[in-house]
């Protein structure tokens, strides 16, 4: 893992699962660091994925995943749809402001989660063909949360590697996220 997540302070689950899914995000943010919108959209792999495309995915992706687990009406046609569409970035999206939402939607999310009684609490998980849904604990919604991002964000490392060479870690340090190690002293 990139960047170390800190020990939870002794009873916040919650705010543990947070960082944890923030840690990821952060992966992904930091893909795009120091590149051009142009590259940000460009396709260097099989994948139908560019950094911006990801970016906009998991945005619309965890926008999607709260609504559900609020309890908002879900339109099995319109959930494909909006999916489907969040993997291209349009002409008249910028990096910029894709980043501005994932950070609006970040926000949301924590303040939902913080808001909470508790991680006992269900939701109704839709049936999906791959899935029978069924009620579900925050607890599970957060760490498939987790999950879902991670996954984007290792898709987003091998984008970047292939755009300009730079690896999470390199990433890491040229971001600030971390100082760069004395790596001699673990010789």
């Amino acid at each position: 893992m990139p960047v170390p997540v800190a020990s939870e302070n002794r009873g916040d689950e919650r705010g543990a699962l947070l960082d944890y899914l923030e840690a990821q995000r952060g992966g992904i943010r930091r893909a795009l660091h120091g590149l051009t919108d142009e590259q940000a959209r460009s396709r260097p792999t099989v994948s139908a994925f560019s950094l911006a495309g990801i970016l906009k995915h998991v945005a619309v992706g965890e926008r999607g995943a709260l609504a559900t687990m609020r309890g908002e009406p879900f339109d099995f046609e319109t959930r494909v749809k909006g999916w489907e569409d969040s993997l291209a970035v349009r002409d008249d999206e910028t990096v910029e402001e894709l980043l501005d939402l994932y950070e609006r939607v970040a926000r949301e999310t924590e303040e939902t989660v913080r808001a909470l009684p508790s991680l006992d609490d269900t939701f109704e998980a839709p049936k999906m063909p791959w899935d029978e849904g069924g009620p579900r604990s925050w607890r599970w919604g957060l760490l498939h949360q987790i999950e879902e991002t991670a996954r984007h964000a290792g898709h987003a490392d091998i984008i970047r590697e292939t755009i300009d060479g730079k690896g999470a870690f390199d990433l890491v340090f040229a971001t600030g996220a971390l100082p760069e190690p004395d790596w001699s002293s673990f010789r």
